[in-house]
């Protein structure tokens, strides 16, 4: 396994003069696939999931970002969250069961996002472990609530993640990411699909127990 690792992130592709290793190159294109899979509400979004995490914690790990290598362990343990929670959750014409939020469960991102995110900014300048401790802090959290939100089937996951999107552009650029920051954009454009995509079937399942 060790070998396997070295050699997805020793090698890899060169593009506009960047070198892309395998592992990041195909980390992204599951974190990409994940999207795409969601709006179609399959059970094989977690799974891919769960590889994009592995292939992207190597990826950081290697590069000494220890935070977002953390960032990669929280995904993956709410990945296999929302994994569980998606094979109890199911309808045999639909797929996963989606819903538009309670106004309590609406309440409840919103404060998580803004306790969390403050709390978890302040560590990371008490650390001195970022030079942008606040959209750094927003994207963890964000990324976070987001994967939980998701695998609750809240319609509101996508507009989390949409916002995540929002912050994590500029900061990929500001850092000299260009690769990141162009999938953070495809990312917007997929969550913007998805948020319609899901909202259309939350209509037509609350809607089927009337017909019924």
């Amino acid at each position: 396994m060790r070998v396997v690792a070295e050699w997805l992130l020793d090698n890899g592709i060169t593009v506009l003069g960047q070198q892309i290793s395998w592992a990041e190159l195909v980390g992204q294109l599951c974190a990409l696939a994940v999207v795409f899979l969601a709006q179609r509400r399959t059970l094989a979004t977690w799974p891919v999931q769960v590889a994009a995490t592995v292939l992207l914690f190597a990826v950081y790990a290697s590069a000494h970002l220890g935070g977002l290598a953390i960032r990669q362990v929280v995904i993956l343990l709410i990945s296999v969250y929302g994994w569980w929670a998606w094979t109890r959750r199911s309808d045999p014409v639909y797929g996963v069961v989606v819903r538009k939020g309670t106004a309590r469960e609406r309440w409840l991102l919103l404060g998580a996002l803004a306790l969390a995110t403050t709390g978890f900014a302040l560590l990371l300048s008490a650390l001195d472990a970022s030079w942008a401790p606040w959209p750094d802090a927003w994207i963890f959290v964000g990324t976070a609530v987001a994967f939980w939100a998701q695998g609750r089937g809240l319609v509101e996951f996508w507009l989390v993640w949409l916002a995540v999107d929002a912050v994590g552009v500029p900061l990929q650029m500001a850092s000299g990411l260009w690769f990141s920051a162009a999938i953070y954009v495809v990312f917007a454009a997929l969550v913007i699909h998805g948020w319609w995509s899901w909202n259309r079937t939350a209509r037509v399942q609350r809607a089927a127990p009337a017909r019924a």
